[in-house]
């Protein structure tokens, strides 16, 4: 009797600590970036009061939206199981462009803003056809994307570059009373693509694409669609990006996008979204866009080198990938 207590009490010990465990995983993988979030911004009022100043506060919602919504694109990419490491050199080719062709005047900024567009639609476009039609690996055909990107804006360029994008450009980037115009345009874009991805068809079949591309091909889904334009409208966020950026700078540089192919896979990760697809969302996009901005900045409000924002983002990459890491064991 007493082997068959001890066994039980192991059983119930077992069976506690696994659901106690799992439920912990499983707040975590829910809610984790919220709560990191909530904490930073509270350690934050204690290192450094300057954080919660007005116009520190402006600049970090500023680029929040930037990374915010090429960080939008990249979900949907993720999603799908996919990874796009263009992004960056579509927003460089997009600034300097909008730049170089308006050259501080307003006359040609529509033409240039749907040239731009345009620029965004056309690279994902072909990202999409590589990874779907050629069966190149995604790593592999937006990293010869961004390559090939960087080279014709060096030849376009020569390296020089000394055009000044258009005032309505510059617009684009400045403040409505007190909201930053880039908050209000990733506002309304990641109201759009949540609901497209939570009520629409296109939605389900991302998500099934992503869970498991060949069953999502034999209930009928057309994965190679669904794919191409979650490569599309990615290009086309990183292009809404380069020209926000180009109205925030005030000026064309053949630096401007560089980093943010890794900062928005980075957000993306840390709002939850799954590595290998199927799991995830914008929300949590947008608390990770949040979190990873709000580390950057207080390293540079506390006066600390540029390369410990490398550090951070690499420590909390990792943190992520760990509680998901553990919430995926719970499950099997």
């Amino acid at each position: 009797m007493s082997i068959v207590k001890e066994n039980a009490l192991k059983g119930i010990a077992f069976v506690f600590k696994r659901v106690t465990a799992g439920s912990l995983s499983a707040f975590l993988e829910r809610r984790g970036v919220y709560v990191a979030l909530g904490v930073v911004i509270l350690v934050s009022a204690i290192l450094s009061p300057a954080f919660y100043k007005f116009s520190n506060m402006l600049n970090v919602l500023r680029a929040a939206a930037v990374l915010g919504i090429v960080s939008i694109g990249q979900t949907m990419v993720i999603l799908g199981g996919g990874i796009d490491l263009s992004v960056g050199a579509v927003m460089g080719s997009v600034a300097i462009f909008v730049s170089e062709f308006t050259g501080g005047r307003d006359e040609n900024v529509a033409v240039a803003i749907l040239a731009c567009l345009l620029i965004g639609v056309i690279v994902g476009w072909i990202n999409g056809l590589l990874t779907t039609k050629r069966n190149i690996p995604p790593f592999v055909a937006t990293l010869g994307m961004l390559i090939f990107i960087e080279g014709v804006r060096f030849a376009y360029t020569g390296g020089v570059i000394s055009g000044r994008p258009a005032p309505f450009v510059r617009v684009l980037a400045s403040i409505i009373g007190p909201v930053p115009i880039p908050v209000v345009i990733l506002m309304v874009s990641a109201v759009i693509i949540g609901v497209i991805l939570k009520k629409t068809a296109f939605g389900r079949q991302l998500y099934a694409m992503g869970g498991n591309r060949e069953a999502a091909r034999f209930s009928g889904i057309n994965v190679d669609r669904v794919a191409t334009i979650t490569y599309i409208l990615c290009g086309l966020f990183a292009a809404i990006a380069g020209l926000l950026l180009a109205g925030y700078i005030g000026y064309g540089d053949r630096y401007l996008g560089r980093g943010f192919d890794l900062d928005s896979i980075a957000a993306v990760v840390v709002g939850g979204t799954s590595f290998a697809g199927g799991r995830g969302g914008i929300g949590g996009t947008i608390a990770g866009v949040l979190l990873l901005t709000a580390l950057f900045n207080i390293v540079l409000i506390l006066n600390l080198q540029v390369h410990y924002q490398h550090i951070i983002k690499g420590v909390v990459i990792i943190a992520a990938v760990m509680v998901y890491s553990v919430r995926a064991q719970f499950q099997n």
